[in-house]
C-alpha cells in the first residue's frame, strides 16, 4: 500500500523547487506546497514531519505512514500534473488515522488538488 518511487519527491533540490514556488495552503494540522508540472504523467508527493512534532522517530514515522496511506487511498482523485509537499504541524501528533484523513483531505480541497 505504499506509494511507488516514481510518485515520491526525495531529493533536496526538488523539495526546494516546490518551496520556492511559495504556493501554499494550510489548515490547523497540515501545510501543502504545490507547483504545477505540465506534461507530467502523475503527481509526486513529498512528506515532511519535523522533530518539533515529536523527538521519537516512531511517532514521526507513524504520521508519515498515515499521510501516505491517505494519499494512496485517494490517488484516483488527485490532480496528476502537480508536485506537492505535505508538512505536518505540531498538533498532528494528537490525531489518529481517521483524523489525519479528514484534515488532510480538507487541506487538499483547499489547495484544489482533488478532482
Amino acid at each position: 500500500m505504499a506509494l511507488k518511487k516514481s510518485y515520491r519527491i526525495k531529493k533536496e533540490n526538488e523539495f526546494q523547487l516546490v518551496y520556492a514556488s511559495k504556493n501554499s495552503v494550510a489548515n490547523r494540522y497540515f501545510v501543502i506546497y504545490q507547483i504545477p508540472k505540465l506534461g507530467q504523467a502523475h503527481y509526486r508527493v513529498g512528506v515532511s514531519v519535523g522533530k518539533k512534532i515529536s523527538k521519537k522517530a516512531v511517532d514521526r514515522n507513524r504520521i508519515k505512514r498515515y499521510i501516505t496511506q491517505v494519499i494512496y487511498q485517494h490517488q484516483d482523485q488527485l490532480i496528476s500534473e502537480v508536485d506537492l509537499i505535505v508538512i505536518a504541524r505540531k498538533k498532528t501528533i494528537e490525531l489518529d488515522q481517521a483524523g489525519v484523513e479528514k484534515n488532510l483531505l480538507h487541506c487538499l480541497r483547499l489547495a484544489h488538488l482533488l478532482s
